[in-house]
């Protein structure tokens, strides 16, 4: 019968681990004590060869001499700084710190037994406890080095005749090294040293590179003229990474990032596939842990449609979705091209699902919220039992050049799937709203409060179906976001346009959003306004230099006429806001997660509501631009046209009338 197969190292995950995370000057007091008994060790097998037997000696003062042989090897050890090194990593410069600590202590400690007056101790013991102490403490290191990373890997030298670029990574942790590791397999960078915040690394050394101050950078460029800063950070430290990231922009060098963990260890990426500093990394807050009972509550095992599944929001909707187990996702698009991109991307993604996820069904559905007989049909047919409500016209400037198109599909979109759903008995429609809800200067604003009103009414009557919607500010790196608009300017070579300098804009990265989305509708009780904490508001006029500084140039000013690209100031759009607000009335409760808030907003009766769409609807059709204004004026509380639209050329206010725009 064949043997069961045993671990190749005897030292447990669980051991491995706890020696890991044990303090730094506790590892440090295990070596000593490691290295001086095996030193003592080569010492007593030296002598006991020599005198072919075991060795015992004589008196208490030969003993304190040859005891003094092994203390001053872990003296000059310490000395010489190899305790600083980290055994895992320890490299070809740890090794030779070994053997010339080794020699150079035999040399101290003959000497010592010369002075002595010891002569009992032939020069073959010096000799042989030389070598044997070679082998058995460069031995331990390796094997320490085996059992702590459970592989011992030896990088490659590439030859001297090839150019590379002195970079310096910042973080020494696991990440940092297994990059150490990568660029010296590689062809084009080569690392010059470590870059730590935490004071226990500093002055050590890793795979052979010194660790140092974060202070210290500025030295390392000159000294090696550095081009890169490779961070190495996890996803754990992200608070001072992205610190780290802002400190980072006053030197005169490119930083790039490792991908995310969980990225690197499915195998997608591979440690390697570093990527530029991005706005995200510096405007990203620290991920809260999701609630698992809010994110599955309302969506294992249930059939979901997804109106705008192949818009920004939509489409990370649907990537959250798919792994919370769902029944079927239904995605329904009016661009064929976004909504063939997003199924073929989860069709993908939901191979690689843990097996204790099941693979929900795809359906994908090409056509408007304003079809009532299709979204009807796509409801009952599929078993729909929660609506994530997405699809809208969002781009305040083209909304406000078409406001007949973006109030149909905004509102009267919202208001047709409300009647379907309820007449299907679903269980849960969540709207997603925006910040430009709240006391609105433009049409697309408008269009979305008038699309809350719609649920909050429909809630208000009763049923079955809990109508629900969640209100929250820009999402960084959407389609057509600032972001990517500054992008392509930087690209093109500037300037970067600015509407205003004062203007400011809160902003959440898009997983976070949908993330957040999901946890508020499985809270809804029917009417809720849920609101996401949106973090501290950012000047554009901000982002617009630092996404300058990241590509990589500097800003063009008068104080640096010589800069790259400059910043140029547009004024204020039509319909757009120095500052955007998330809150109508100050009644918010605190919900069961931390980032979301539960608002208790005025609203309207659904037949009241009714009658003034029925109104507005009639002057879209007749293109009566002035009665489609006083409708918005009449039922969107604080809607204002004028507010932020430029003065006329007299200093007067502008109006808002169909000449002041083109309309379609």
């Amino acid at each position: 019968m064949m043997s069961e197969e045993r671990p190749h190292h005897p030292v447990s995950a669980e051991w491995r681990s706890r020696l890991l995370e044990l303090p730094r000057l506790n590892k440090r007091l295990i070596l000593v004590a490691i290295d001086f008994l095996l030193l003592s060790l080569s010492l007593w097998i030296a002598i006991s060869i020599r005198y072919n037997t075991p060795y015992f000696p004589s008196d208490w003062f030969m003993a304190l001499v040859l005891m003094a042989g092994p203390a001053i090897t872990v003296a000059t050890f310490s000395l010489s700084g190899l305790y600083r090194f980290v055994t895992r990593y320890l490299g070809y410069r740890g090794h030779t710190r070994i053997i010339g600590c080794i020699w150079l202590s035999v040399l101290i400690w003959s000497l010592v037994v010369l002075m002595s007056g010891q002569y009992g101790i032939p020069r073959s013991v010096v000799l042989g406890y030389g070598i044997l102490a070679t082998l058995l403490i460069a031995g331990s290191r390796e094997v320490a080095g085996m059992i702590l990373e459970s592989a011992g890997i030896r990088l490659a030298e590439l030859p001297a005749s090839v150019e590379r670029t002195p970079v310096v990574i910042y973080g020494a942790g696991q990440l940092g090294v297994q990059l150490l590791e990568a660029l010296r397999r590689g062809n084009s960078r080569a690392a010059v040293a470590f870059i730590d915040s935490e004071p226990s690394m500093w002055r050590q050394y890793i795979g052979g590179l010194k660790v140092y101050h974060p202070d210290k950078l500025p030295q390392l460029i000159e000294r090696h003229h550095v081009k890169e800063v490779l961070v190495a950070l996890s996803d754990e430290r992200r608070r001072e990474r992205r610190r780290i990231l802002k400190d980072l922009q006053g030197h005169p060098l490119e930083v790039m990032l490792l991908p995310a963990m969980e990225d690197i260890t499915s195998g997608r990426v591979s440690v390697t596939d570093l990527r530029p500093l991005e706005v995200n990394d510096l405007l990203g807050r620290d991920k809260v842990p999701p609630n698992a009972d809010l994110l599955l509550r309302k969506t294992r095992g249930k059939s979901i449609l997804v109106t705008g599944a192949g818009g920004s929001i939509g489409a990370e909707l649907v990537r959250q979705l798919l792994k919370n187990g769902p029944r079927r996702i239904v995605l329904l698009d009016i661009s064929e091209a976004a909504l063939y991109q997003i199924e073929d991307e989860i069709a993908e993604t939901a191979k690689t699902l843990r097996p204790e996820i099941p693979r929900p069904e795809i359906v994908s559905v090409l056509g408007s919220v304003l079809d009532a007989e299709q979204l009807r049909d796509t409801i009952v047919n599929n078993g729909v039992e929660v609506v994530y409500h997405a699809a809208a016209y969002k781009h305040v400037p083209i909304v406000e050049q078409n406001p007949i198109y973006g109030l149909r599909n905004n509102t009267f979109g919202t208001a047709v799937l409300v009647d379907c759903a309820k007449a299907a008995g679903v269980e849960l429609v969540v709207l997603i709203s925006t910040d430009k809800a709240v006391r609105p200067t433009n049409i697309m604003g408008a269009s979305k409060r008038l699309a809350e009103l719609v649920l909050q009414g429909a809630a208000a009557n009763g049923g079955p179906t809990i109508f629900t919607m969640v209100r929250f500010g820009n999402v960084l790196d959407s389609s057509g976001s600032v972001v990517q608009k500054f992008r392509r300017q930087i690209r093109a070579g500037g300037p970067v346009t600015v509407t205003h300098p004062e203007i400011i804009r809160y902003f959440m990265s898009i997983p976070e959003a949908a993330e957040l989305v999901i946890q508020a509708g499985s809270m809804a009780e029917g009417g809720d306004v849920f609101v996401l904490d949106m973090g501290e508001p950012v000047r554009i006029d901000d982002l617009a230099r630092l996404m300058v500084r990241l590509s990589g140039y500097e800003v063009r000013s008068a104080e640096h006429p010589d800069g790259d690209i400059a910043i140029a100031y547009t004024g204020l759009r039509s319909g757009e806001k120095l500052y955007e607000e998330l809150l109508i009335g100050a009644n918010t409760k605190a919900t069961e997660h931390p980032r979301i808030w539960r608002s208790d907003e005025p609203f309207q009766p659904s037949d009241e509501l009714a009658r003034e769409l029925e109104i507005l609807k009639a002057a879209m059709n007749e293109r009566d631009f002035d009665t489609m204004h006083a409708v918005l004026l009449r039922n969107v509380e604080g809607y204002s046209a004028t507010a932020s639209m430029p003065p006329s050329e007299d200093g007067s206010p502008a109006v808002w009338t169909p000449a002041s725009r083109t309309l379609h």
